[in-house]
């Protein structure tokens, strides 16, 4: 780092770094120059550091990598609370009608809340994966973009597309499907106007087809073949339900995982939301192909669809994340009490209490993000040389003060209080309010689109 990089400087910090050996210091520093780390280790940062422009005396916190989010539907955010004791299908079904209504307005306003509750709950590294594009309804891509540009966190847009209507035995209303042609022409626009390479890139894009029921199997096909044209990650819906194991069954003739290798979607450049519902073939053939997974815990249980075999999918080498999901399946829509929820949800499956631990829900929610997001180089860990996404989590308050440990505080204690979050060297979150936008004019115009969406709905 050029010595002219101006420097932020943590010190006697507890640090728990989600490097390779699980490296923790009880009290540590962090030096922060420019948008990278540049040094972190035990004790005290090195004296003689120039442009320090900020020091932190990180007393009764713990730093993190900042949390990756690794699945989401941000325009969920303006139609909450409905639906709430229905399982997938029947809550699609009860929701695409007013889905079909969201136009540009809607879906800025909706990623603003979204986006405001992940990055005030620690998250430096957001994805929405976005399929509802209603003719006439304005620049939604770009709109979910600015608003994530605007928050200042680093975003990936999951491009997605639907062609499957109810016409043609899919879900969606007739008038909320793309045609194929005009959803492979789309996605190859967004890729080419918003996708960054390179190493700090803020906006990247995905090539992200729905799901198997409410995309057609071309689609599938040309989706991928476009996404590796192009050089940018694939991703979609899997195993989520026992009714989509069936559809697959009954229109393709094989369960999903088959499904998805037949169509080119198997690979390291892919990961897939959920997967509840895998067999021993299905996670060996996800780690033999490097194939991610976003794990949804509180999402899946909402919607009754299961419990994932994430400790089984580990144990074979399978990338593994976590996602908030829609936030009309996870009303909260934080990704910190994802740890939690990860770690309780899989020890009422067969590995009981050796399910997960504390630090290998952390490790999910981090580096397991950055892993299939295809940014493990840049982001999940503390390391020198990597982009300065971190957070600090405030532990010596009634809620986590009495927890010796800190990792095992934020994980089964309650939600920790961020006092700061930085995204790429740049403070985004201070004492857990937002710097780069206004809670309160969000909550409003949330509120205010959701009101005018149902009215439109209704009308309809």
């Amino acid at each position: 780092m050029a010595p002219s990089a101006d420097r932020i400087v943590i010190e006697n910090v507890a640090i728990a770094t989600v490097d390779a050996q699980d490296t923790e210091y009880a009290s540590g520093h962090i030096v922060v120059a420019g948008n990278k780390i540049e040094s972190i280790g035990a004790g005290k940062a090195p004296e003689g550091l120039e442009n320090v422009v900020r020091r932190i005396d990180g007393t009764g916190h713990l730093a993190t990598p900042g949390l990756v989010n690794t699945h989401h539907h941000f325009y969920q955010w303006i139609t909450r609370g409905l639906a709430t004791d229905h399982n997938l299908f029947n809550w699609l079904t009860a929701l695409y009608p007013t889905w079909a209504r969201i136009d540009e307005r809607m879906t800025y306003a909706a990623a603003q809340g979204s986006l405001a509750m992940m990055a005030r709950g620690g998250v430096t590294t957001a994805m929405d994966h976005h399929y509802v594009f209603p003719q006439g309804s304005g620049d939604i891509s770009g709109s979910i973009i600015r608003a994530a540009s605007e928050m200042g966190v680093r975003f990936t847009l999951a491009r997605g597309s639907m062609d499957r209507s109810e016409k043609d035995g899919g879900l969606p209303p007739d008038f909320a499907v793309e045609t194929l042609e005009g959803a492979l022409a789309a996605t190859e626009e967004t890729v080419k106007k918003h996708h960054d390479a390179s190493f700090d890139a803020m906006t990247q894009v995905a090539v992200a087809p729905c799901s198997p029921f409410s995309v057609s199997t071309e689609l599938m096909k040309q989706g991928a073949e476009l996404a590796r044209r192009l050089g940018v990650r694939l991703h979609t819906h899997g195993s989520e339900t026992v009714e989509e194991e069936k559809f697959c069954h009954e229109l393709f003739g094989k369960g999903p995982t088959d499904y998805f290798e037949s169509t080119g979607w198997l690979g390291d450049d892919v990961w897939m939301a959920h997967c509840v519902h895998m067999n021993d073939s299905d996670i060996a053939a996800f780690a033999r192909t490097g194939t991610g997974v976003a794990h949804c815990p509180s999402s899946n249980a909402r919607l009754a669809a299961g419990i994932a075999r994430v400790p089984d999918m580990l144990a074979a080498g399978v990338p593994v994340g976590l996602g908030v999901d829609g936030t009309a399946s996870n009303e909260s829509g934080e990704l910190h009490t994802e740890l939690r929820n990860a770690l309780l949800i899989n020890r009422l499956g067969a590995h009981r209490e050796a399910a997960l631990n504390a630090r290998q829900a952390l490790r999910l929610g981090t580096y397991g993000g950055a892993q299939v997001l295809g940014r493990a180089t840049q982001i999940g860990s503390l390391e020198a040389g990597k982009l300065a996404d971190l957070v600090l989590w405030k532990i010596d308050g009634i809620g986590h003060a009495s927890i010796a440990d800190p990792v095992t505080a934020i994980v089964f204690g309650a939600a920790a209080p961020v006092t700061l979050s930085l995204v790429n060297g740049r403070p985004v979150v201070e004492n857990g309010r937002l710097l780069h936008a206004d809670e309160d004019a969000i909550a409003r115009s949330t509120r205010e689109e959701a009101q005018r969406l149902a009215r439109i709905a209704a009308e309809s």
